[in-house]
């Protein structure tokens, strides 16, 4: 009897998949790194097809490690990277364009427009977010503008648009579903917070169709059924979604308002429960959703730095300053302190509460005794 759930956390580095069978004890674990793509300073993209076959690769890793098959599987959940962006072809699943990361800020010239016409209060007070060149509708107006033929085609109803959730879901359903849940559908500058369904006027204004995007769901829901994934039987029900540091913070049962979460990854997110209505920041920290089940909805207030872990990335591949991210630990450990140098991460621009686009990496404090 099928009583195995599989677990997909499709991450800014890579995916990872985990089977945990009914008393949460994880019997394997699959991961397999994705590449970052830098097209100029200041963008970053995934390939989708990547993130896609490195979803198919852990899966696989995954089972194999826990020793069953697909047919042990009662059901799959998935976590995602929130903001990143993707439009993909209907009929074939094929992305139109690369996807846009969070972390990238080519549209800081369209969200200094939209600021320089007076939105941004308007789209903070529905969505809970300041406009910020992070979030996923201004990604998805890009392609719209940039790739050509894709608005005709997004008008038209051939083209399909989500974050990496929506796009899972439908690569994992063969097409049959394109849906989403409310936490990623609250980080787009789209959903209005209170009805948490797409608003009319946000999508106007960023020039977004309706038939482009996902149906929201709860957290829990019905989310499709798997078709045709190799290693997997089909009917394989996909029950739950949330993006990632939402998920992190139910997973670490931050479930009373006061309660809160950090999570150091890519980046460091610190999320604090708030209760069954939207609090407004005074501090320039965003309001999310946090999860939905049933017809409930729980919020959360958010901080966040764009850089942590991916600095140690960086230092590997950018610097080759050392050769695999676990080295980092006994050079750190070689030393007392750091000797006055300090680095401000903003290589992504900072977040929360500054909300710069334009600030870049700095490192200050070096002197002749710096090694």
């Amino acid at each position: 009897m099928a009583n195995l759930v599989l677990a997909i956390d499709q991450g800014t580095t890579g995916s990872t998949v985990l089977v945990i069978d009914t008393k949460s004890n994880v019997l394997g674990r699959g991961y397999r790194e994705i590449r970052q793509i830098y097209p100029r300073p200041g963008w970053v993209e995934h390939d989708a097809a990547d993130i896609w076959d490195s979803v198919l690769f852990s899966i696989g890793e995954a089972l194999s490690q826990a020793g069953v098959t697909g047919a042990d599987i009662a059901a799959i959940g998935i976590t995602n990277q929130r903001e990143t962006s993707i439009i993909w072809d209907r009929k074939t699943g094929n992305p139109c364009h690369n996807a846009i990361v969070w972390q990238c800020r080519r549209t800081a010239p369209e969200i200094a427009k939209l600021k320089e016409e007076g939105y941004e209060d308007l789209f903070v007070r529905k969505t809970g977010l300041v406009l910020d060149p992070y979030f996923s509708g201004t990604k998805i107006a890009w392609m719209l503008n940039n790739v050509r033929g894709l608005r005709a085609d997004a008008e038209a109803g051939k083209v399909a648009a989500g974050t990496v959730d929506s796009f899972l879901v439908n690569r994992l359903t063969e097409g049959a579903s394109h849906v989403t849940d409310v936490t990623n559908a609250s980080r787009t500058l789209l959903m209005d917070l209170k009805t948490q369904q797409w608003d009319p006027e946000l999508m106007q204004i960023l020039r977004v169709p309706a038939a482009l995007l996902p149906k929201i769901l709860a957290s829990v829901s019905d989310f499709g059924k798997t078709k045709n994934v190799p290693g997997l039987p089909d009917g394989i029900p996909i029950s739950g979604i949330a993006g990632d540091q939402q998920a992190a913070l139910f997973g670490q049962a931050c479930f009373t308002p006061g309660e809160a979460k950090c999570t150091y990854g890519t980046g460091a997110f610190l999320l604090m429960n708030t209760g069954v209505s939207p609090v407004a920041s005074k501090n320039r920290m965003l309001t999310t959703a946090a999860w939905k089940i049933g017809d409930t909805a729980a919020f959360a207030l958010e901080g966040s730095a764009f850089i942590a872990g991916a600095l140690v990335q960086w230092l590997r591949d950018g610097l080759g300053i050392i050769k695999k991210a676990p080295d980092i630990e006994p050079l750190a450990r070689s030393v007392p302190d750091s000797g006055g140098v300090t680095l401000v991460p903003a290589l992504a621009g900072l977040s929360a509460p500054h909300w710069r686009p334009d600030a870049r990496g700095v490192i200050c404090g070096i002197s002749r005794a710096t090694t």
